[in-house]
């Protein structure tokens, strides 16, 4: 119970009746209704009181007179308390008053001495003291009851008290004026007690007039008894019995006639009295058409309280009459409940009014004729068949339809996707909202409700709804994991039409959102919102994979946009490849993070580790990279038949051709310098670019897929693995094929040498073709050098020791020929030569005879001015570090 109500302040604190006044203070009521009694100075102000708030009301004061309290009676409270008062007291309204009301401002009439004056109180009568008031209008801040208990200041109550009437109209008054008032008083007085005589002085003719009338009466009255006696009235008398015999025949006459019609009259009235119950059945019927529910039930339930115990035959009769009515608009309230499409509203007005009408009839007769265990429920279960027959519905009409003409118009697909995600963002809080209406109470009959069955019904709406659309957005050819489709099938006639819908796929993901977030809304069990989010996961997952095919197929492409243009400020020799395959990559990073990476309300990250959206991701761009790298394959491996146009190029010296010499009236790169520059490529992806897409994943807040870099990154060295050896084979094959030739040309021996004064052609022409693939390589990518010409320089070695070998015999100058060609060579490719090549010089220098002391010294001394002739030469393989 809540606390008694306490009055702590009132404006103003005194007033005349009908006073606004403002009361002020705590618990004074929860609202309107709770104010039950409001009673101020103990008269009763309830009609009169307005409630504002738990601390305000406002009402007008009632006829009271005097201070009393403020209490205030609230029903959840009861009698409260007040620590303030209020001081009533009514005002004298004369005609220099101001009235909102019209006073008689003509002065009363004086009556005869000693008769009551019959004025009303409420009007001003003459100062007795014939002082004026003005000047006496403020009150006297003292109560004058308390002063004066039990009297008045009005002069024409009993208790009149002359204290009182100075204090309240002449307080303000003069000693002297009230001597003179007294002064009047007293002449006024004297002058009243004077009148009564002159009075019947004056009218003495008057007086005697009436006396003489008086006589005459009294003489008129005793001639009449003389005539007809002290009993005048007997004739009379007679007269009136004999009248009264005849009139009782009379009316016993005319009695008996009234009766048959009373009786006619009585059989009328109580058809008209009782014209609602003859009338209900058909009212019933025309109400029931219309769908004025609650007419019919509440004229029902008035006849039901009316007639329901009545004993009089033509009553139960007419009440069995409108059960059977009852019981039919029933069936047809049963059949309007279950059949759709209607509004929720309108089937909850039906479910109301069948559930009013079977609690009415329950223990009649016709109770058992129609039993509906639970329209309620009925109704959700019209509503959930209609809802998965729609979706059937449209799954069927849209899979049957013909593709589209227009290129540009969404596929059936798309249209069906948002169709049923409408169907569902409107339908489903409908029966959600039904439901509620039913565990609520609020269309709940005499049956207990079955919650787990209805939340089986939500679950299975939802489960349907996904069903159709993973038949129709995910197609099992796609390749991902996915739940299962229910069943339902939608193939794809072709791959175009495939890649058509997929440009279409994040419309649908958004239309599937927008169900989801009307579905969010209406508070639905999590297993129900997990469903339509596990399919959400898996649209946003197929996306991604689409978005990262698209990327492929761009990548693949790359080859194709290919301008050999090497303006990688970090890494010589690379082309502008690699940018074109970061700039698909942000695009795609930035649509996949529009479309479907980015999460909406109650989605989770695509990305989370080890998740399967982690794992497309990695997979997807190790696939864009391999890719790539196959694109920079491809290049390397397309020599656009430049060497069957290009006229062969013959060695100076026996005529062998090259390929190290280059005619640019035929291509203005070369195949030498494209395999460079996709070498270039594969080495800068394996170094450092790789690396650099796992910063851009960064960048976007994504995990860096190590596992797809890592992967490509290898790819990227077998691929620089493979294009170094188709190279190296392309330049140390024609180079060392002309050793061997030039060694022997004009039938050159070395047992035949004579004089020696300067190297043999065979190592100017080594030395010269070691040049020419030095500055080709150095042109493009300076970083290329030592891994290609170590492996050249290996094979030159490699060659020169097996000629050696296959001397048998030296003479001495030839000996000393064979010590500076050698020695040479290995000098001028020193810094190329790895641990094998090094080897294979030592070896072919120690097949050759141990030169004499005489001979050393001409050896060196050749050997430099060689040098010196090949300076420009020999400079470039002196260089240690070319970058």
């Amino acid at each position: 119970m809540a606390p008694q109500p306490v009055v702590t302040g009132l404006s103003p604190k005194e007033g005349p009746p009908g006073t606004r006044i403002t009361i002020r203070g705590e618990f004074l009521g929860s609202r309107p209704s709770d104010l039950i009694g409001l009673s101020i100075c103990g008269c009763d102000c309830l009609l009169s009181a307005e409630w504002k708030s738990p601390n305000k009301i406002i009402a007008r004061t009632g006829p009271a007179k005097g201070k009393g309290d403020i209490i205030v009676v609230t029903q959840s409270g009861g009698v409260g308390t007040s620590t303030v008062q209020f001081r009533a007291y009514h005002e004298t309204i004369g005609p220099m008053k101001e009235s909102a009301v019209w006073i008689e401002e003509s002065p009363m009439q004086s009556l005869a001495w000693g008769r009551r004056s019959l004025a009303p109180s409420g009007y001003t009568q003459e100062d007795p003291l014939g002082l004026s008031t003005e000047g006496n209008d403020k009150k006297l801040p003292e109560d004058l009851r308390d002063i004066f208990p039990e009297k008045s200041g009005d002069l024409s109550q009993e208790n009149f008290s002359p204290g009182w009437f100075l204090l309240e109209h002449h307080h303000a008054t003069t000693f002297e004026d009230l001597k003179a008032g007294l002064s009047y008083l007293r002449r006024k007085v004297e002058s009243q007690k004077e009148g009564q005589l002159s009075f019947l002085k004056s009218n003495a003719g008057s007086v005697i007039d009436q006396l003489d009338t008086v006589v005459s009466l009294r003489e008129k009255f005793q001639q009449d008894v003389k005539v007809v006696g002290r009993d005048p009235v007997a004739k009379l008398d007679e007269s009136i019995h004999k009248s009264i015999k005849e009139s009782q025949n009379l009316f016993n006459e005319v009695l008996t006639r009234r009766e048959k019609a009373d009786a006619t009259r009585l059989a009328l009235a109580a058809l008209f009295r009782h014209k609602f119950l003859f009338c209900l059945p058909n009212s019933v019927v025309r109400s029931a058409e219309k769908e004025d529910y609650d007419i019919v039930i509440n004229d029902y339930a008035r006849a039901k309280k009316l007639f329901g115990k009545s004993d009089i035959p033509i009553f139960r009769k007419v009440i069995e009459e409108v059960d059977e009515r009852i019981v039919d608009v029933r069936k047809c309230l049963h059949e309007k409940i279950i059949k759709m499409p209607q509004s929720v509203e309108q089937q909850k007005k039906f479910v109301k009014a069948l559930v009013n009408l079977e609690s009415q009839q329950v223990g009649t007769s016709v109770a058992g004729k129609l039993k509906i265990e639970d329209p309620a429920w009925d109704a959700i279960e019209a509503r959930a068949r209609y809802l998965e027959e729609t979706f059937k519905q449209s799954f069927e009409q849209h899979k049957a339809n013909p593709k589209p003409r227009d290129t540009n118009a969404p596929p059936n697909r798309v249209t069906f996707c948002e169709e049923i995600t409408e169907i569902a963002a409107c339908q489903v809080p409908d029966l959600w909202r039904l439901g509620q209406a039913y565990f609520t109470g609020e269309l709940r009959g005499i049956y207990e409700p079955k919650p787990g069955n209805f939340k089986r019904i939500i679950l299975t709406a939802i489960e349907q709804m996904c069903f159709y659309l993973r038949a129709a957005l995910l197609p099992s050819s796609s390749g991902l994991k996915s739940t299962s489709s229910g069943g339902l099938t939608w193939p794809f006639t072709s791959q175009s039409s495939l890649n058509q819908f997929l440009q279409w796929l994040p419309n649908c993901l958004r239309f599937v959102r927008i169900c989801y977030a009307s579905l969010i809304r209406l508070d639905l069990p999590s297993e129900v919102l997990d469903i339509v989010q596990k399919l959400i996961d898996e649209i946003r997952l197929h996306c991604l994979a689409t978005i990262l095919k698209k990327a492929i197929d761009k990548t693949s492409q790359l080859n194709k946009k290919e301008t050999w243009t090497m303006d990688v400020a970090d890494f010589p020799g690379a082309t502008l490849l690699p940018s074109m395959l970061e700039e698909i990559i942000r695009d795609t990073l930035d649509e996949c993070q529009t479309t479907c990476l980015t999460p909406e309300v109650r989605e989770s990250e695509l990305l989370e580790a080890h998740s399967e959206g982690q794992r497309e991701m990695s997979q997807r761009l190790r696939e864009i990279l391999d890719t790539f790298c196959a694109a920079i394959e491809e290049l390397a491996l397309n020599r656009d038949d430049e060497e069957s146009r290009r006229g062969a190029i013959i060695s100076q010296v026996i005529g062998f051709p090259t390929s190290s010499a280059v005619d640019d009236k035929f291509s203005a790169v070369t195949w030498e310098q494209k395999i460079l520059c996709c070498l270039a490529n594969s080495s800068y992806c394996s170094k450092s670019f790789f690396n650099h897409i796992g910063d851009v994943f960064a960048k976007y807040g994504y995990p860096i897929p190590k596992l797809a870099i890592e992967s490509s990154r290898t790819t990227a060295s077998t691929l620089f693995t493979t294009l170094l050896d188709m190279y190296v084979e392309h330049k140390s094959d024609p180079l060392v094929g002309t050793i061997e030739p030039s060694m022997y040309i004009s039938r050159f021996q070395w047992d035949s040498v004579q004089r020696v004064d300067r190297i043999r052609p065979y190592a100017y022409e080594c030395l010269d073709n070691l040049v020419g693939v030095y500055s080709e390589i150095f042109s493009i990518s300076p970083a290329l050098l030592r891994p290609v010409l170590e492996p050249i320089v290996q094979t030159v070695a490699e060659e020169v020791a097996r000629l050696m070998t296959c001397v048998q015999k030296f003479s001495p100058a030839g000996s000393l020929q064979a010590h500076v060609d050698i020695t040479l060579i290995r000098d001028a490719l020193k810094l190329y030569s790895n641990a094998t090549a090094k080897s294979h010089f030592s070896e072919a220098l120690e097949v050759l005879p141990t030169l004499s002391d005489k001979e050393i010294p001409k050896a060196e001394e050749i050997l430099q001015k060689v040098k010196k002739s090949m300076k420009l030469q020999l400079l470039c393989f002196s260089i240690t570090n070319p970058m």
